[in-house]
């Protein structure tokens, strides 16, 4: 049995204009101790998508349409905030885009560090302590005992984001969600980063849902991917696949604007259009309207998902039997 299963997840947004669909039967499961990557262009529906595993979404604003979102037996969707408050932060994690506006200014780095695993465990203060100083060190934050007493503005915008991923892991959560965790960091403070995520991953074998639009941190960390267009999963595969076997038109053309290192004349290919109107999705393809091998069927049908290999999987036309010809075309 997975560790969390997503049955398709259906998510609404109300604005002035009407609803945005912002999620359209989103699949998706996560076993022990894997990294799963969720990726796609900004307003694809990653980042709500991630919220809703631990019930953050606006309320009032955002709501659940359809979906199942399964968790140690129960149905997250369903509990009561009480429950769901015991699950935020101490079997669910997350570690949001920017650091600063998720660190208290006026709080300690120490009151910060401690306030989840007092709230969740009867642990005594000093316990506590000894747990925050513990975790300071496995995320590489040195003199510990100092960095307690500190504020967020006396750190980099590198050892906020390891504060951050300290704070999310200190009551040993089964799941850790990170969502663009390196996104505001330079190159190099990224690396150091995404390598901490692979220490602390082998060190407590939480399993990591990654929410990311750079494919360089998929190629480092993901075990498996989620490719996401329009609200919707529109191919899935192991990590090795997704670079030497993608399938879908859209998951090539991410590809092809990526700047290589072994061809550095290889001249980039942008994909030419914008995102379909979520208020009103079309009814075929999400993709279909920038897509060069688009179809009629592909503007009035929706592809089902077929399955490439055991482990692959892409919702596209081109993959029918039917369309043989142009399938080999893009291949």
């Amino acid at each position: 049995m997975p560790l969390l299963e997503v049955k398709d997840l259906h998510i609404h947004f109300k604005t002035y204009g009407g609803e945005v669909q912002a999620v359209r039967g989103v699949d998706l499961t996560l076993e022990k101790g894997e990294t799963l990557a969720i990726v796609g262009e900004s307003g694809c529906g990653k980042s709500v998508t991630a919220q809703s595993l631990m019930r953050l979404l606006p309320k009032g604003i955002a709501k659940v349409k359809s979906g199942e979102i399964w968790f140690k037996g129960q149905n997250l969707l369903k509990l009561s905030d009480k429950k769901m408050r015991r699950i935020q932060g101490n079997d669910l994690a997350m570690i949001f885009q920017d650091p600063m506006t998720s660190l208290n200014p006026t709080l300690t780095i120490g009151t910060q560090l401690t306030e989840g695993i007092r709230k969740h465990t009867s642990i005594s203060a000093a316990k506590a302590n000894e747990k925050a100083l513990e975790m300071l060190t496995i995320v590489g934050i040195s003199n510990g005992e100092e960095r307690l007493k500190q504020y967020p503005h006396e750190f980099s915008g590198g050892m906020r984001q390891r504060l951050m991923i300290a704070m999310a892991l200190i009551c040993e959560p089964d799941i850790l969600i990170a969502d663009e965790p390196t996104t505001a960091l330079d190159v190099t403070i990224q690396a150091q980063i995404l390598a901490l995520f692979k220490e602390v991953q082998r060190k407590t074998g939480v399993a990591i849902i990654l929410i990311t639009h750079d494919l360089g941190v998929v190629a480092q960390l993901a075990d498996r991917v989620h490719v996401m267009y329009a609200g919707k999963v529109i191919e899935q595969s192991n990590r090795r696949e997704l670079f030497y076997q993608a399938t879908h038109p859209y998951t090539k053309g991410l590809l092809q604007s990526i700047p290589r290192l072994d061809d550095a004349k290889e001249e980039l290919i942008p994909i030419a259009g914008t995102p379909p109107d979520l208020f009103a999705p079309p009814a075929g393809c999400p993709f279909a309207a920038r897509c060069h091998y688009a179809m009629d069927v592909c503007r009035y049908h929706m592809p089902v998902t077929t399955a490439i290999t055991a482990t692959h999987k892409a919702a596209c036309w081109l993959l029918d039997p039917r369309s043989k010809g142009v399938f080999e075309e893009l291949a």
